[in-house]
């Protein structure tokens, strides 16, 4: 995983008396920008029970909120009865400042957290959880996962034949191995709200900087790409607006339902 050292040492003077998992908490969220309360106890205070893990995770969140490390919005994921639990969480400026992050827009800037839209917090959310998913799955050893980078980390800036600067956007960039077999992912997390033309696009925008050649140079191989789609229609409507795409590319393209994401970062291309 990448481990931020930016500024480490100087803020752990100035943020006084932060543990190794306040910072590794700040650094997930530096990493994929929100996190659920849920997502927290997750990643960092899964041990002893139920009620143990909750009353710790409250607890933790609560304090570096008050340190003016979090940002805490005012939207519960699940209602009322997810509790503490469905809180949203993001870097507030002062720890993007401790781990030299942008905030959670991914903005040149760093700015205090706002009340975004839905589906700006939905998708966010929905990669976050796929990362917390992805940690989970190495904890019981299903493979090592050596990187996870969400946007805007992830993203490829590059140069067409025509001299164009040009941006390629994924969620995602995941490196996971088993055995001795090393895996890249760029991940695209779909939420049914895009048409077959906009697939399309995308898809074109992958094929173009796969044919291009900059990754390749960079990191040796081009990552397979994966839409992770809520169901088995969506799945079906995905792979027909990819299809439209070069038909040269179609090899770079995998669509799997979002519970079984897991399995594509350690299965080979068909």
């Amino acid at each position: 995983m990448t481990v931020v050292r930016a500024g480490r040492s100087r803020g752990r003077e100035q943020a006084g008396g932060l543990s190794d998992r306040d910072w590794a908490i700040l650094a997930d969220l530096g990493r994929v920008r929100l996190l659920t309360g849920r997502h927290v106890q997750r990643l960092h205070l899964h041990n002893g029970s139920p009620l143990t893990q909750a009353r710790r995770t409250r607890s933790t969140l609560q304090r570096l909120t008050n340190q003016g490390l979090l940002h805490r919005f005012g939207r519960n994921i699940g209602g009322v009865n997810a509790g503490s639990s469905g809180h949203v969480y993001g870097l507030a400026t002062k720890g993007q400042r401790l781990l030299d992050r942008r905030g959670p827009a991914g903005g040149v800037r760093r700015r205090q957290p706002w009340e975004a839209s839905t589906p700006f917090f939905d998708h966010i959310l929905a990669v976050s959880e796929f990362y917390v998913r992805s940690r989970e799955a190495e904890h019981r050893a299903a493979f090592d996962l050596l990187e996870f980078d969400a946007e805007p980390t992830c993203w490829r800036h590059w140069t067409d034949t025509s001299g164009s600067r040009l941006v390629l956007k994924p969620d995602a960039f995941v490196v996971a191995a088993r055995k001795d077999l090393i895996y890249s992912t760029f991940i695209e997390v779909d939420l049914a709200t895009e048409s077959r033309t906009v697939i399309r696009r995308k898809g074109e925008a992958y094929v173009a900087y796969w044919q291009n050649g900059t990754e390749q140079v960079t990191r040796h191989v081009f990552p397979r790409v994966v839409w992770l789609v809520p169901d088995e229609h969506r799945r079906a409507l995905v792979a027909d607006g990819l299809s439209r795409a070069d038909p040269e590319g179609w090899r770079l393209f995998q669509v799997a339902v979002f519970d079984h994401g897991l399995e594509q970062l350690v299965t080979e291309p068909p």
